[in-house]
Order: C-alpha cells, then sequence, then structure tokens
C-alpha cells in the first residue's frame, strides 16, 4: 500500500534498531540476496532525488557502513542517469564489508578529499555517513563535513536517517544537519517521529525494498504511529437506535468557585466524543456559575464524603475523571483512591497526579479497573523517576502504575502496561494552549464511558 497515506493516517509499526536488522535478516532466510535489499534501498534514494531534482552537482558523503554502501549505490545510479556526481569516503575503501564493499567496487566515479571545501561547488549533498544504528557521537571530521553542508545552506538527502539521529529514541549523537528529505526502507523507526529526530528529518519517505510484510509477525513490533488506521475498527460508533443510556455516564470531579473553566471544557468534551449523560460533581457554591454556563451537562451538589459515596455508588456512572481544577489537597487524594477502588474507569490528570508527589506508589497500588493518567512532563517527573526518551518513559510509567499513560507534550506517547505504544506527529500546535489538557482528558473520558480499551481511548483523544 502507499505508505505516504499510512504516515498521515498513522497505525504503522514503527521499528527499533534491532528489530531493523531483524527484518533483514528475515527477509534474507526467506530467500532475498541480501545484495538485493540494498540494491532496491539504493534504487529507492536515487528515484526521489530524481523525481525531486533536475541532474545537478551532487557530492554523496558515504560512512564505513552499509548506510556509506548505500550511498555508494546511489551515487552509482545517479552517474548512470548522466549526473555531475562524486563521493567522498569518511574512512578508507578498505573498510568495507560484505555488501557495502560490492557497491564500493561499482562506483567506478571520482573519490574526492573528505573535507568542507569539496561542498563549495555543489548543491546537494547525499547524506550517508551513519544511519539509525549510530552509537556515539558525530565529532571531528565528519561534524566538520555535515556543519559545512548546513552552512551553505544546501540541500540534503538523508539515507535512513539523518547523521546523528539516533533511531530508536530521535536524540541527537553531537550533531545532526537538516534534510530536506529522508528515505527509509520498509518501516519508520522512532527516531522519525520522536523529537528532537523529527525535526531533522524534512519529508519522510518511506521505501519498500522488498522485505515481507510477514515478516513483522515474528518481530512483533509493540510501537505505532498513531492515526485512524490504528484504532478505527475501536471507535464507539453508535448504533443506529443507541439510547443515551446506553453510551455511558461520565462523571467529572468538578472544581470550586476560582477553577470551574477546567471541569467545564471537560464535561462538554466528553459530550462532544460522544458520551450519553455527563454530570459534574462540584461543591453547592459553585453550581451556580456552572448552570450559567453549560447547557446539556447535569450538576450534582457534592460537598463532602458522604455525598460523594452515594454518587459512586450509581451503577450507571461508568467512567470518572478528577483532576482539573480539583485542587492539591487531601479531598482530591482520598476521592482518587475512593474511584479508583470501584473499579470504574479512571481518567487522572493535573492535580489528581500532583496530590500523589509523596507516596506515587499509594496511587499506584489503588489502580484497579481501566485507568488513564494524562501527565505532562513536570507531573511526570514528580511521580516517575526514569530517564530517557519519551518512548521508554512512557512505557517505564504504563508499567510501573499499571496504568495507560498519555505523556503530553510537543511529540506525544501513549503507553499501555503490556508495552504497546503509539507516538503522536501530528498534533497541531496549538494544544500547547491553556485548557488543551482539559479537553484532552475529557476526549478520553466520554470515550472510556462508552466502552472504549483505555489505550484505544488515549489514541483516539490523543488524535
Amino acid at each position: 500500500g502507499d505508505m505516504s497515506l499510512a504516515l498521515n493516517l498513522g497505525g504503522i509499526s514503527l521499528l527499533d534498531v534491532k528489530q531493523m536488522y531483524q527484518a533483514d535478516r528475515l527477509a534474507v532466510n526467506a530467500g532475498i540476496p541480501s545484495i538485493k535489499l540494498m540494491e532496491n534501498a539504493c534504487a529507492a534514494v536515487a528515484a526521489e532525488i530524481r523525481t525531486r531534482w533536475s541532474p545537478r552537482r551532487t557530492l554523496v558523503l558515504c560512512g564505513p557502513g552499509n548506510n556509506g554502501g548505500d550511498g555508494l549505490g546511489v551515487a552509482t545510479l545517479l552517474r548512470e542517469a548522466r549526473w555531475p556526481v562524486e563521493v567522498a569516503l569518511f574512512g578508507s575503501s578498505d573498510a568495507f564489508k560484505a555488501d557495502a564493499a560490492i557497491m564500493a567496487q561499482r562506483w567506478i566515479g571520482p573519490f574526492v578529499d573528505f573535507d568542507a571545501t569539496q561542498l563549495d561547488d555543489v548543491v546537494l549533498v547525499v547524506d550517508a555517513l551513519f544511519g539509525a544504528g549510530l552509537q556515539r557521537p558525530i565529532e571531528g571530521r565528519a561534524r566538520a563535513m555535515l556543519e559545512g553542508a548546513v552552512e551553505r545552506e544546501l540541500e540534503i538527502v538523508a539515507v535512513d536517517m539523518p547523521s546523528g539521529v539516533h533511531g530508536d529514541t530521535g536524540k541527537i549523537l553531537g550533531f545532526a544537519a537538516t534534510s530536506s528529505v529522508t528515505v527509509t526502507f520498509f518501516r519508520p523507526k522512532p527516531g522519525h517521529m520522536l523529537l528532537p529526530g523529527r525535526d531533522f528529518r524534512g519529508q519522510l519517505i518511506v521505501s519498500d525494498i522488498g522485505i515481507p510484510v510477514a515478516v513483522l509477525d515474528e518481530i512483533d513490533p509493540k510501537q505505532w504511529l498513531n492515526g485512524p488506521n490504528l484504532w478505527s475498527a475501536f471507535w464507539p460508533w453508535p448504533g443506529s437506535h443507541t439510547h443515551k443510556y446506553h453510551r455511558g455516564h461520565a462523571l467529572v470531579q468538578g472544581g470550586g468557585m476560582d477553577s470551574t473553566g477546567a471541569a467545564r471544557l471537560a464535561a462538554e468534551s466528553a459530550l462532544k466524543i460522544g458520551a450519553g449523560l455527563v454530570t459534574i460533581a462540584a461543591p453547592t457554591e459553585a453550581l451556580g456559575i456552572y448552570g450559567a454556563q453549560l447547557t446539556s451537562v447535569m450538576l450534582r451538589a457534592v460537598d463532602d464524603a458522604v455525598g460523594y459515596k452515594a454518587l459512586l455508588d450509581d451503577d450507571r456512572k461508568n467512567a470518572v475523571l478528577i483532576g482539573p481544577g480539583c485542587g492539591v489537597n487531601a479531598v482530591t487524594e482520598s476521592r482518587v483512591l475512593e474511584t479508583l477502588a470501584t473499579g470504574k474507569a479512571c481518567v487522572l490528570d493535573a492535580d489528581a497526579l500532583t496530590v500523589f508527589v509523596k507516596n506515587p506508589n499509594r496511587l499506584f497500588q489503588g489502580i484497579k479497573g481501566a485507568c488513564v493518567l494524562t501527565p505532562h512532563d513536570g507531573e511526570y517527573r514528580r511521580l516517575f523517576d526514569t530517564k530517557g526518551d519519551r518512548l521508554s518513559r512512557a512505557r517505564a510509567a504504563a508499567e510501573v502504575s499499571g496504568s495507560v499513560v498519555l505523556l503530553k507534550g510537543a511529540d506525544s506517547v501513549i503507553a499501555a502496561p503490556d508495552g504497546r505504544a503509539a507516538i503522536v506527529v501530528n498534533a497541531p500546535p496549538q494544544l500547547a494552549t491553556a485548557g488543551s489538557g482539559d479537553v484532552l482528558a475529557g476526549l478520553v473520558l466520554g470515550l472510556l464511558a462508552q466502552g472504549c480499551d483505555p489505550y484505544y481511548a488515549a489514541c483516539m483523544a490523543g488524535w
């Protein structure tokens, strides 16, 4: 199928570096010669270049491994198409092994010194220095060359991954140059989707190089690009005759007089996404403010623990949101624990997370049923001590808490306790505005009320 469509609609597996090596190996075991895979990769990059540009002076930067082998193959194909192309080798051509050595033998054009002055009369650079599997920082001559390309504002085509971007994490090792386009093979890598790597790759082209899709069954990658292709089968479509009572009854714990806006936004979002009924529970003194602003949301006065318990005892209320505007106080803490104890589906956000900063385990041990935590980075750091990239941090948090974690940010990540994860790349910048977190929490709530699985509910809301 057309991968560019899948990049917009999600549902596409992301392979980490180890899994990509495994895919190559499984393809070879299935009888596809590895040199054929490399030739197909080279052809894909060369075709992309020729689609975008007319022949122009091009310098191909080749590293010592398979990424460099790809670069040599690309150079050969461009030369055959009458492009003025030269190759700058980082290291010596004797260093190539296996398929890359074959590609080096086939290159009959000029090698030039690996020096940034070689960039003075070229207009296009092919970056085949290092691929997704880079382990050590880019420094010295390699860095000087990439910096030279950036200083001269040359267009860069990256093979597999811009050199310096870590394939698994998107972190920059030493230095990376921003490319106009990156051509990767078979499936994208997490580093193409996670920041900061995502900002360096330009347009991403994912090329089919002949690896059978069936290898994914054996690899079983647990991370995907978020989007409708991932979860449309799980969307809670209303039946032709569903009564609103069959579409769930969501409960939002509302804040007091001076913080009614957050609960209001969340409740309205839960209704918009299709929850049958939504009730805000709030102190008597604040009900007038809620009532003046809301038409379809029901209101309940709750002033003490007894009143809250009575509300929870209603079995029809099947999903609860606590957090937005609730305050970091003992009442919020006890209501969270009491709600979790019922086993109802829960969304915990903002103050409902921060209130457990002294004892996160009290929260984690209280989680019984379907639960989604929606922390931003600050809230995450208060509850979890994991370092590392956002994908591994969200996964660690989901595992330790036993809940689905939606780690909010410019690259949001959703993770489930079983290790499944999805990376959100389409989040519009306005999601960073005040109130967007309340809307998001309300969307998750509305989906949970309709019986959605918590992992898919978080993925849908995050889209």
